[in-house]
């Protein structure tokens, strides 16, 4: 499928990204063999995961949809926890967040598997770029050991988090290097040995919260908000800058900076956790709201619908989708509204090429 749009950034949404960094341009020298082919590829992007943490059905979800999805009924389809893999080369991939599923991610995608021509233990996944340090964007992290070389992207906070927990160890950082996204610049990533994907990444911080598990005390009342760089957004473009896909998988609202940052992407991979703010105290499954868990809802006049309204984006698709959300029944009503406001509901396995 083809991304509609410019895919260039608004020239008010470039500001703050900087134009200096090392690792932004790419030399001649640095270039990989079949730089050209690899040019007249394109940049491919698929949806490997579109649920949220638990993903679809959750393992002890009985909410009438989970119950729907169990029994095969048309239109609800099950879901593996977000997650996202680009290519600008068809070869070798980056992930973006390491879903608890990535496994099964795997299994199901064979340009993630290594080539039969390959080493015996091989990869074609040369990094991971990490959105937030929850659960299921990090605990993927621990089923891709076994001394693989790849490398790991985050923020600072992230990294922190990661370094905190000696259980990440099994990932030996000689063997795969953790590297800071630093915020508002654009980077090149590269392979654990430094060589370029060719897929370049521009970090900026979103409204959040920290993870779950770093929160004191579990209080569903408690403020754990952050807008520092637990949680961010990313914008995924190949060398030439064009084709832009942003990904923001968690976003607690919308303000101006993310609007004028969005301008003009050829396509926006967008938090659709929640349908309505109080979507999971309404279906007596838990009592957060979606601002308290850090995720916007999709409708309503603060929500992300009404929200990005009048910004102009190529391609908008909803995706870390809770299994509480009714807009994975695409018979209901939700769903068709989604649709009649030109966003689409994202899917395991859904692709889309610049």
């Amino acid at each position: 499928m083809h991304v509609p749009g410019s895919g260039g950034m608004h020239p008010a949404s470039c500001e703050g990204f900087a134009a200096g960094n090392t690792d932004t341009k790419l030399p001649a020298a640095d270039k990989p063999v079949g730089w050209a082919a690899e040019r007249a590829f394109g940049m491919r992007v698929k949806i490997i995961g579109s649920a949220a943490g638990g993903g679809f059905p959750q393992w002890n979800c009985n909410y009438r949809l989970s119950r729907a999805a169990r029994a095969g009924m048309p239109g609800v389809h099950s879901r593996t926890q977000s997650s996202v893999a680009v290519s600008a080369d068809g070869t070798g991939w980056v992930l973006f967040n390491a879903s608890p599923d990535i496994r099964q991610q795997i299994a199901q995608a064979p340009e993630l598997q290594p080539a039969a021509d390959a080493p015996l233990r091989s990869t074609p996944i040369r990094a991971v770029v990490l959105t937030n340090a929850d659960v299921d964007h990090v605990a993927g992290l621990l089923s891709l050991r076994e001394r693989q070389p790849f490398a790991i992207y985050a923020s600072a906070q992230v990294l922190a988090t990661l370094e905190a927990n000696s259980i990440f160890n099994v990932l030996d950082p000689s063997i795969v290097p953790r590297r800071l996204l630093a915020p508002m610049e654009e980077v090149a990533i590269r392979g654990a040995d430094g060589h370029p994907t060719g897929v370049v990444v521009g970090s900026f911080p979103v409204p959040g919260k920290v993870a779950l598990y770093l929160e004191q005390g579990g209080d569903p009342g408690a403020d754990f908000s952050s807008d520092t760089g637990d949680t961010i957004g990313v914008r995924i473009s190949g060398a030439d800058g064009r084709g832009a896909v942003f990904y923001v998988p968690g976003c607690a609202r919308i303000d101006a900076a993310l609007r004028m940052r969005l301008a003009d992407a050829a396509c926006l991979l967008f938090d659709g956790t929640v349908y309505t703010d109080d979507e999971m105290i309404t279906a007596r499954v838990g009592q957060k709201t979606g601002a308290r868990m850090g995720h916007t809802a999709m409708s309503g006049e603060a929500g992300s619908i009404a929200g990005l309204a009048d910004v102009k984006i190529g391609r908008r698709i909803f995706i870390h989708i809770n299994n509480t959300n009714p807009v994975l029944d695409e018979n209901s009503a939700e769903h068709a509204a989604v649709k009649a406001a030109g966003w689409e509901v994202a899917a395991d396995g859904m692709e889309m090429e610049f």
